[in-house]
């Protein structure tokens, strides 16, 4: 049994004064975000940072009402945390790096309420599963390959975790394929070759879509679009004719570039967060809660091809953090993905059903 089926939110929250929470977060990824829009619906702060981060989170002290300074993220589900964040009543909102910085076990058993649906941490660990959600869901999504199999047209090979993209390649044969991945365990991105996943480049825009589900008002809401810059991918354009073939293609995540979508495209768009909010409720109930991003490329044709998702908040997310044309329909006054959030839970306080937007 994993330590996710363990754990009895209802009666931490039953030992919480609920008309005193703090929202708090691991202070990275999206964290001045998450911290801002939660003082703007007037809850207290907290930043867990590291000891080596403290300096910079310091300069954001009218944002943060609590530090906890640990000294290596491991700390962070350790009992003397978790103490301190449930004696201040506080909410915590995973982000992009909470997996990835403490483990999945750890984020899995760790006995604060969080925001959303933890359950979904295990599928985002692994590609593969993640491909099947999306598919079950009914999805457009990229072909896929077994090492050795033949392919026609270019590949994009990924590991697990939120790496931002590190150690993704592009291969154009099998045997490229199988010196990347040799490669990829040398340097420790995989312990096995199997952690490796092979996809069909889609050639078209990539363009990558903020959704909130609200379990208060029992709506989906698109809150904006963006398109990730990636070093060197991104970069490579300006030098490629006087270096072709000479470079590796890399996909670190370095910043995002905001996108409004053409209004045609919409739609489909929508249609997809549906299925993916209707298909989670039936394999992982309640369902998700909160923000979550499909990340899509869109062909030529218009055709929208879906090979990632995230099942908390983007760092895409932060370049809207004044609100979106999207939210801005919505909400008709600055709201980001960060105050979305402190809205769900403030809804969720108001009417007494806080147990129904954490898990």
């Amino acid at each position: 049994m994993r330590g996710a089926d363990l754990i009895d939110i209802k009666r931490v929250l039953a030992g919480y004064d609920l008309d005193d929470l703090s929202i708090a977060t691991l202070g990275s990824h999206s964290a001045l975000q998450i911290l801002h829009g939660a003082k703007k619906e007037g809850f207290r702060t907290i930043a867990i940072v590291e000891k080596r981060r403290k300096w910079f989170y310091e300069e954001f002290a009218h944002l943060i009402d609590q530090m906890i300074v640990v000294d290596s993220w491991r700390d962070v589900a350790s009992k003397d945390v978790v103490l301190r964040l449930r004696e201040s009543n506080a909410i915590f909102i995973p982000h992009g790096s909470f997996v990835e910085y403490i483990g999945l076990d750890r984020a899995e058993s760790m006995e604060v309420p969080m925001f959303g649906i933890r359950s979904i941490f295990r599928i985002e660990a692994d590609q593969r599963m993640k491909m099947d959600f999306l598919a079950k869901a009914g999805i457009n999504i990229p072909r896929e390959y077994r090492i050795g199999e033949e392919f026609r047209g270019p590949v994009i090979v990924k590991f697990p975790g939120a790496k931002g993209g590190r150690g993704y390649f592009i291969a154009r044969t099998k045997d490229e394929v199988r010196r990347g991945i040799k490669k990829a365990l040398e340097d420790g991105l995989i312990s096995d070759e199997e952690e490796a996943l092979i996809q069909e480049y889609v050639i078209g825009v990539p363009a990558y879509y903020h959704f909130f589900y609200s379990p208060m008002l029992k709506r989906l809401e698109i809150l904006g679009a963006d398109i990730r810059y990636e070093s060197n991918a991104d970069g490579l354009h300006r030098i490629l004719p006087f270096v072709r073939g000479e470079i590796d293609v890399s996909f670190v995540v370095v910043g995002n570039v905001p996108l409004v979508l053409r209004e045609s495209l919409l739609p489909k768009i929508m249609r997809y967060g549906l299925n993916f909010v209707r298909y989670s409720q039936e394999r992982l109930p309640p369902g998700v809660i909160g923000p979550f991003c499909l990340e899509s490329v869109i062909r030529d044709d218009g055709e929208i091809v879906v090979f990632e998702f995230s099942g908390r908040i983007v760092a895409g997310t932060n370049i809207y953090l004044t609100g979106s044309p999207y939210s801005h329909l919505y909400w008709d006054e600055p709201m980001s993905v960060g105050r979305r959030i402190a809205r769900e839970i403030k809804l969720a306080q108001e009417e007494g059903k806080l147990d129904e937007v954490v898990t």
